[in-house]
């Protein structure tokens, strides 16, 4: 039998088939012995193969394969330096959920999911959520931050999904299509949700005042069906966001603005460091690059992974 991963627990995944049949399944052993570093080798949004257990009292089976993945979103686990975390696949898009405070999303982190993103070809979506508590100084901010990622070619959308303000043009981008809700927790990715689809009646809670962080309340991504014709992959907030598997040289490829420049550099492996006549440099001093995405593709090539080690809201910062 064929179905799709709907959400995982760690030891159990939920399957759903093509005629709207969900099983509990598990997965025979022989997936940990592959050579998979991920911590979870099977991941939401994958399609599978399985066998049912008859002997089963309720809808059961094990998963005996795994269908090739479209794309997926990998991250470097926090605690386990060596291993991988795939949050999800097969999807047509991610939105990512930014706020200035409460809790803050900073540009290395939103940097490096663009980067990951960018190399399975995910689109991205940015939203910004929390609108309407900011102050006109933190607004400004805000459409800074905007222009800047809209100048690169990302949609930029402000939102808050509290109040509803634009969530109407979330629901028309998700029409039809596999949609994941990151960024870190308390962002309002499952208000959002909820706002999409009341009767989901996700899980919320206020933020912890001690760190401003958010709260975990998804444990485990899990993707649900929504009425409009949709699905949507709410996932656990991330912290932080290790890119996995990439040489030095290709990372550059990934951010669109330095691509469309890396053409114009004196060498055709232009690293945009050291080298002489480099066309992202010279951009970069006319103000025509960020500073700020240049810090952060100077991190990610010197391997730099301080921004998803440590508590970016704690005294370790």
């Amino acid at each position: 039998m064929e179905g799709t991963v709907y959400k995982s627990t760690g030891s159990w995944y939920i399957v759903k088939t093509k005629e709207g049949v969900f099983y509990n399944c598990r997965i025979k052993g022989r997936f940990r012995l592959k050579g998979i570093k991920s911590t979870n080798p099977i991941a939401v949004g994958d399609v599978v193969i399985f066998e049912e257990d008859p002997s089963a009292e309720e809808a059961q089976g094990v998963i005996t394969d795994i269908k090739d993945r479209k794309n997926y979103i990998i991250r470097k686990s926090v605690n386990l330096s060596k291993q991988t975390h795939i949050i999800a696949s097969n999807l047509d898009q991610v939105f990512l959920m930014v706020t200035l405070n409460n809790p803050t999303t900073f540009t290395t982190f939103i940097d490096r999911f663009l980067v990951t993103a960018e190399a399975y070809n995910i689109p991205v979506i940015l939203l910004f959520n929390k609108i309407d508590t900011y102050s006109s100084e933190e607004l400004d901010e805000i459409r800074y931050l905007a222009a800047l990622y809209r100048d690169i070619g990302y949609k930029c959308i402000g939102i808050s999904a509290a109040s509803g303000k634009n969530v109407d043009q979330v629901k028309e981008l998700m029409l039809g299509k596999t949609s994941m809700f990151s960024g870190h927790s308390g962002v309002g990715k499952s208000t959002l949700v909820n706002a999409i689809e009341p009767e989901l009646n996700l899980k919320t809670k206020d933020i912890s005042t001690q760190h401003l962080q958010g709260q975990h309340t998804t444990t485990f991504a899990e993707m649900f069906d929504l009425s409009m014709g949709a699905q949507i992959i709410d996932t656990p907030g991330i912290k932080g966001f290790g890119i996995v598997d990439m040489e030095k040289e290709e990372i550059g490829g990934y951010f669109p603005e330095f691509f469309k420049l890396q053409g114009e550099c004196r060498f055709n492996n232009c690293l945009h460091v050291d080298e002489p006549q480099c066309a992202v440099k010279e951009a970069l001093e006319k103000d025509l690059v960020a500073w700020s995405r240049y810090k952060s593709y100077l991190q990610m090539i010197s391997g730099e992974d301080e921004n998803y080690r440590t508590d970016i809201y704690g005294e370790k910062k």
